[in-house]
């Protein structure tokens, strides 16, 4: 069966985005994006909810034009090709490879874990992460931690449910990020 893995920035005080919705905090250096390659060669579907879908779609259709960081560059030719699947009440259609996919969400996540394939990879996000959480829908969670302290925004989790994880690996990245492994118990 496959796997739900959830993998996710956040700073150090536990937020995924700034006071003001910002996402200009998470520094991809080569280190951590080997990891995400990583994460991403496991997988063969990635997913979103709403919200970071919006982020993700504006950006990676044209990130060569946008950005010349080479995470991005590389990344961005993966992205478009990669079926995605975003979860969404409002959404009812979207490009690039995407399903969109409403519904009981317990429902949804245990037919697509049932399906043949790679692993599922959750990216990002705050509401839909915490929705599979609480359901206990995540298989492993990869949150990487970076030294900045925002001081307001979207918290991990926020007002989920009580879970344990059994951590499975720490490591440093770039000499700046820290990646805290953990699988659901």
């Amino acid at each position: 069966m496959r796997k739900l893995v959830y993998a996710v920035h956040t700073s150090l005080d536990g937020r995924v985005e700034g006071p003001k919705g910002e996402f200009d905090w998470a520094t991809m250096g080569p280190e951590l994006s080997a990891h995400s390659q990583e994460l991403t060669d496991r997988a063969d579907t990635l997913v979103y909810g709403r919200r970071v879908w919006d982020m993700m779609s504006s950006f990676w259709p044209r990130a060569e034009e946008i950005s010349d960081h080479p995470h991005d560059v590389k990344y961005a030719p993966i992205w478009r090709e990669t079926p995605k699947i975003v979860f969404s009440r409002t959404l009812e259609k979207a490009d690039w490879n995407t399903e969109v996919v409403g519904g009981d969400l317990t429902e949804r996540v245990a037919e697509l874990k049932s399906r043949p394939g790679k692993d599922l990879l959750l990216m990002g996000g705050a509401e839909l992460a915490t929705a599979m959480s609480d359901r206990g829908l995540i298989d492993e969670v990869h949150l990487v931690v970076h030294p900045v302290v925002l001081g307001g925004g979207k918290q991990v989790f926020a007002g989920g449910v009580r879970t344990n994880l059994r951590l499975t690996g720490t490591r440093t990245m770039d000499g700046r990020a820290v990646l805290l492994t953990y699988e659901a118990r």
